[in-house]
């Protein structure tokens, strides 16, 4: 019986996915998650209690997946510049995956207050894998540079998400930014 309730719970938050990065937020609802696993409406109120509810938990999944796939790219390059590259490029990669569309759809939609402070944690957490390299190529402030950084790399992924240019300018672009303008 348990691992029905998580097969059935796991199911909710693939569909929870699917949902956000096609539709929007707008999308998530209990209905519609119910017709994507087969459940009825009301077993969906089972397994979550609110559409924050499910939005929590796809962040407690999510965000560290997204994190480790980060950190991975960093520990692959050599030096701080090239970790602070990687850094930009591994998130910009990202924005093609379901997963950073459904959180991008997450983070524009009205949360409480619980979720919001789960999405800012977990931005906290992605934010600290880049400080040390930015104080190893030499910037003073390196946490604050950090959160400078990553108010860049959300620019560009609002860029790639809009369409308004293809994803290798934007990136491109970003790193510029991050190298010539945070480092000298």
């Amino acid at each position: 019986m348990a691992e029905h309730r998580s097969m059935q719970r796991a199911a909710l938050l693939d569909a929870a996915r699917t949902l956000l990065s096609q539709g929007g937020t707008e999308a998530l609802t209990f209905p519609a998650l119910a017709e994507r696993t087969g459940l009825a409406r009301s077993s969906v109120y089972e397994y979550f209690r609110s559409r924050a509810a499910v939005v929590e938990e796809l962040c407690e999944a999510d965000f560290p997946v997204w994190a480790a796939e980060v950190s991975a790219a960093m520990a692959a390059a050599a030096g701080p510049r090239a970790r602070i590259e990687a850094y930009v490029r591994s998130q910009l990669e990202l924005v093609g995956d379901r997963r950073h569309r459904a959180v991008v759809a997450i983070s524009a939609s009205e949360l409480d207050a619980g979720a919001r402070e789960k999405i800012r944690a977990a931005h906290g957490g992605l934010v600290a894998l880049i400080v040390d390299a930015l104080g190893e190529a030499g910037h003073p402030q390196p946490r604050l540079a950090a959160m400078l950084l990553q108010g860049v790399v959300d620019a560009a992924v609002r860029r790639i998400e809009l369409g308004a240019e293809e994803p290798q300018v934007v990136a491109e672009a970003a790193v510029g930014m991050a190298l010539r303008g945070i480092t000298g």
